[in-house]
């Protein structure tokens, strides 16, 4: 598989990224060429390829996208996306390879539709809003809707209507749907009504303007506002727009319809199989899990209490070869990060382990926060190695985790469900679905490890996916510097340049305060906190959401 950056130059290529030939060896090539059509027509008996024999005949799908969090975009593990993996599944579905062409804007996206430089467009774009501009391209199925919503910051008026939009400045995605409907509305009802559309920005820009009030309001849709949502906990919803509208591959204008058909094929056979809803499930099934005051409390206490602990996150993840941010994230989900954490089934400290568990991994002390990052990562990784490896990633991570919450036995009567219904239990999109069985006497008389409160792992793990978004995203743009301490942000800059904390890394050496539940014991402090040089990171098992 190969990707091809789009720039202007580009244009000037074939879809195979190929410049045409000056008229100085053209004369060379025509004997050749007429040569090749003349037995090509002799053996075709004069028919002409359609567009999927000559896709295969090449062995490349051509596929044009966008950078953009529903589209493609690059991880420490390769490309990833939603319109992504589908594009590399279909090119598998054809037997050939996939090629992607990047391209950085709609505007360069859609010419190199209309000049037939690409067999398919991976969009994430409406239907409504290619058909407006080209209307001589093809679509496929529609295999996604998303609402277009009117956003607003917390604490200024919320507008209920389009009339409350008039006389305020307006963010709008240029080349959308969107502005279809606003320009029909002026047309219409409201000839006052003004917006400012922007080419350049991506969600997290438009969403950064309206936080910081640069701008009244913002038109954006609902995928990409609930991706980015828990980053911007000031900025909500006011009301949705319009109709919902769909989404599909575009297809450049033409009359063989042999590839478009194909792909419908395509999109049958997975959303019958079930690997559409496994890769819904992957980028959008969790979204929702962080809500305005959660999102907010999230990012108090990153600022507050991540600073703390954060060179233990490091370390264990060096050590153990696992995210940090995936440990940072568990820890929130089991304490809110405070190291004296209790709950009434007696599970104590920042990763809240079990008394069981600490003697496993050999942890004496489970108030020490070192201590217990050490021995949750010891844990965590361990049951990641029990499951089969024929379970890819991220599910084998996602079972680990429900692993942790629940046990490995209860995660195992669950998978052993999941396949009795038909289901594959290798993924945790079915899993999930079966583990909150485990609660009704009629399913866990018959398992092998018995009752359990079967939607905790489920919830459990969708609220981690979901802090580890926070984080990645935090981290990923560098944000996480301004919440973090300045001493925890060197700490961090230095790892990730090195691979290594120092021995004297002021991160973590704030002195531990109790906070509000937390139980100090006789115990508590007991074991000076160490520090701990690491070794060489040889990266995570986590993919980027």
């Amino acid at each position: 598989m190969s990707i091809i950056k789009y720039s202007p130059a580009s244009s000037q290529t074939d879809c195979r990224g190929i410049p045409p030939r000056s008229s100085g060896s053209r004369g060379h090539l025509q004997p050749v060429i007429a040569i090749c059509l003349l037995l090509s027509s002799l053996l075709n008996g004069c028919t002409r390829p359609d567009q999927v024999e000559k896709v295969k005949s090449e062995g490349v799908l051509h596929v044009a996208t966008r950078v953009g969090p529903l589209t493609y975009y690059e991880t420490d593990d390769g490309p990833a996306g939603f319109e992504y993996e589908l594009a590399v599944r279909f090119a598998e579905y054809l037997g050939v390879e996939p090629r992607i062409r990047v391209t950085q804007g709609v505007p360069e996206l859609y010419d190199v539709i209309t000049q037939g430089f690409t067999d398919i467009a991976a969009t994430g774009l409406s239907q409504q809003a290619a058909r407006s501009l080209h209307p001589e391209f093809r679509f496929g199925p529609v295999y996604k809707q998303f609402q277009p919503l009117v956003l607003y910051r917390r604490g200024t008026a919320r507008p209920k209507n389009i009339a409350d939009l008039l006389g305020k400045s307006v963010l709008v995605p240029a080349r959308t749907a969107q502005i279809d409907y606003l320009m029909n509305m002026q047309a219409s009802d409201y000839p006052q009504l003004l917006w400012e559309e922007r080419d350049t920005l991506d969600p997290a820009d438009i969403l950064s303007l309206i936080d910081a009030r640069a701008h009244d309001f913002a038109i954006m849709n609902s995928y990409e506002y609930g991706i980015h949502s828990a980053m911007f906990p000031e900025v909500n919803k006011a009301f949705e727009l319009m109709d919902p509208l769909d989404v599909s591959w575009v297809f450049p204008s033409g009359e063989d319809d042999s590839l478009l058909q194909a792909a419908n094929s395509f999109f049958g056979e997975i959303e019958q199989n079930g690997t559409l809803a496994l890769l819904r499930d992957r980028y959008f099934g969790h979204i929702d899990q962080l809500d305005y005051v959660n999102a907010a409390v999230f990012q108090r206490d990153a600022k507050e209490r991540l600073s703390r602990f954060l060179d233990f996150f490091l370390a264990a993840s060096a050590k153990h070869d696992l995210d940090w941010r995936l440990l940072a994230a568990m820890g929130y989900q089991e304490s809110h990060w405070r190291p004296y954490a209790r709950s009434p089934t007696g599970v104590r400290g920042l990763m809240m382990l079990t008394l069981t568990t600490a003697k496993e991994v050999g942890i004496k002390n489970r108030l020490d926060p070192e201590s217990s990052v050490r021995g949750a990562a010891v844990y965590l990784r361990g049951l990641h190695q029990r499951f089969n490896d024929d379970i890819v990633e991220p599910d084998r991570t996602w079972l680990a985790l429900a692993a942790y919450n629940v046990g490995i036995g209860h995660v195992r009567d669950a998978q052993e469900i999941t396949r009795q219904q038909g289901d594959d239990p290798n993924k945790w999109i079915n899993v999930m679905k079966y583990l909150p069985l485990l609660q009704n006497k009629e399913w866990y008389e018959k398992t092998r490890y018995g009752k359990a409160r079967g939607w905790e792992p489920v919830h459990y793990v969708q609220n981690i996916r979901r802090f580890y978004d926070v984080l990645a995203w935090l981290d990923d743009t560098g944000r996480l510097h301004d919440i973090i301490s300045p001493e925890a942000s060197e700490t961090l800059k230095a790892f990730a340049a090195t691979g290594q904390v120092e021995p004297d890394s002021a991160a973590g050496s704030t002195p531990l305060q109790a906070t509000h539940g937390d139980d100090i014991s006789s115990t508590a402090g007991a074991a000076p906190v160490r520090r701990v040089l690491l070794e060489q990171v040889s990266g995570g098992f986590i993919l980027a959401m």
